[in-house]
C-alpha cells in the first residue's frame, strides 16, 4: 500500500483496505481473455496489472471479472468494480447523466460491420435490406440505425444480448452481418469456423474512443488511472522499454530521471513510490509493447493508436 494514497478518496480507501483492485472486463481475444489455465491475458488486462503496480508495487493484486455491456455500467455504479477496463466508449451521456469519469483514451476504435463474403458487398451502403445483428446495451445499436437513416437505406436489426451468440447468428445465416467495435469484430472473426469466408468492411460508422471508466467522486483514483496510462505512452515516446529501462536509469535527462525515480522529488510530490513508473515499464512494458504483445498477432495495425510523433493520436502530458 502506498502511504501517500491513504484517505485519498472512497475508491482508493476501499482498494487499500481490501488489498486488491476489482476490475470489470469483457471477453474479446487480444483485449481480455482467460488462457487455458484461467489466467487473464490481453491489452486491457495489462493496464489492470499496471494499476496494481502503481498502487501496491506488484502486478498481482488485481481481480478481473467478465461483465456484459448490459451489466458493466450498473455494476460500476453500485461499487461492484473499482474500474471498468472493458472497452467502454467515452460519451457525454455517460459522463453527465450517469456520472462516470473517464481516463485517457487507450484505444481509438470505430464501429465496423463484419459480413459474409458471399454477399458480394464491398461497402456498408451495399447492405440495403440486410439483417444486421447488434449487441443490446451498446452504442452500436444507435450508430448502425443512424448510419442507415443518413444513407437512406433500410435494414432489419436483430438485437443480441450475449456476445457469444454473435458467431452462431452469423454462421447460421440468422443475420447477414454483425456490427460492433472493429476491435471486437477482429476477435470475433478469429473465432469463426471459416474466418476467410467473412470480411470486415472498410467503413467505420462511429468514433469509439475506449477508455478506463470509474465512478465519480474520487479524483485521486482518477488521476492515478490517468498517469498510469500516460506513463506507458511517455515511455514509448522516449524509447524506454521493458528490456532497456535499466539502461535509462543512467540517463542525464532530468525529465527521464524524474520519470524513473532516479530523482525521487517528482514522485514524492505526488505521493507515489519513486519507482512506480519504472516498475510499470519493467513489468508490462510501454504502450507499443502492450499493443504488439496482445493485438499485433491478431493482425491489428497501430493506425490512430500510434504516437503523435508517428502521425497517431497518442500523446502524454508532461511528467513534471
Amino acid at each position: 500500500m502506498l502511504s501517500g494514497l491513504a484517505h485519498a478518496g472512497p475508491t482508493l480507501d476501499k482498494i487499500n483496505q481490501r488489498g486488491t483492485i476489482k476490475v470489470g472486463v469483457g471477453t474479446t481475444p487480444g483485449f481480455f481473455t482467460p488462457d487455458s489455465n484461467g489466467k487473464w491475458q490481453g491489452f486491457f488486462i495489462d493496464y489492470g496489472r499496471a494499476l496494481s503496480i502503481a498502487v501496491f508495487g506488484t502486478p498481482d493484486k488485481v481481480e478481473f471479472t467478465a461483465s456484459s455491456p448490459q451489466q458493466r455500467l450498473p455494476a460500476l455504479q453500485s461499487g461492484e468494480f473499482d474500474i471498468l477496463l472493458s472497452g467502454v466508449t467515452v460519451t457525454a451521456t455517460r459522463a453527465f447523466k450517469l456520472g462516470f469519469h473517464f481516463g485517457p483514451t487507450v484505444f481509438y476504435d470505430g464501429q465496423g460491420i463484419l459480413v459474409r463474403k458471399d454477399l458480394g458487398v464491398t461497402k456498408a451502403a451495399d447492405l440495403d435490406g440486410a439483417t444486421i445483428g447488434a449487441q443490446s446495451g451498446t452504442t452500436g445499436e444507435l450508430n448502425v440505425a443512424d448510419f442507415f437513416r443518413k444513407t437512406g437505406k433500410t435494414f432489419t436489426p436483430v438485437t443480441i444480448e450475449d456476445t457469444g451468440q454473435f458467431i452462431d447468428a452469423l454462421e447460421s445465416g440468422r443475420v447477414d452481418a454483425i456490427t460492433q467495435d472493429s476491435s471486437d469484430l477482429v476477435g470475433k472473426r478469429t473465432q469463426l469456423k471459416k474466418p476467410d469466408d467473412y470480411v470486415l468492411l472498410p467503413e467505420r460508422l462511429s468514433k469509439e474512443p475506449l477508455a478506463p471508466a470509474i465512478a465519480g467522486g474520487d479524483d485521486r483514483w482518477l488521476e492515478l488511472v490517468n498517469w498510469t496510462v500516460n506513463a506507458t505512452i511517455q515511455a514509448e515516446e522516449w524509447g524506454i522499454t521493458s528490456a532497456n529501462v535499466d539502461d535509462f536509469l543512467k540517463s542525464e535527462d532530468p525529465a527521464i530521471q524524474r520519470f524513473l525515480g532516479v530523482d525521487p522529488s517528482f514522485a514524492n510530490d505526488i505521493g507515489l513510490d519513486p519507482k512506480w513508473a519504472y516498475n510499470i515499464i519493467k513489468t508490462v512494458g510501454n504502450y507499443g509493447e502492450i499493443f504488439d504483445r496482445n493485438l499485433k498477432p491478431l493482425g491489428w495495425e497501430r493506425g490512430y493508436n500510434s504516437l503523435w510523433t508517428d502521425g497517431g493520436l497518442l500523446y502524454s502530458p508532461p511528467f513534471r
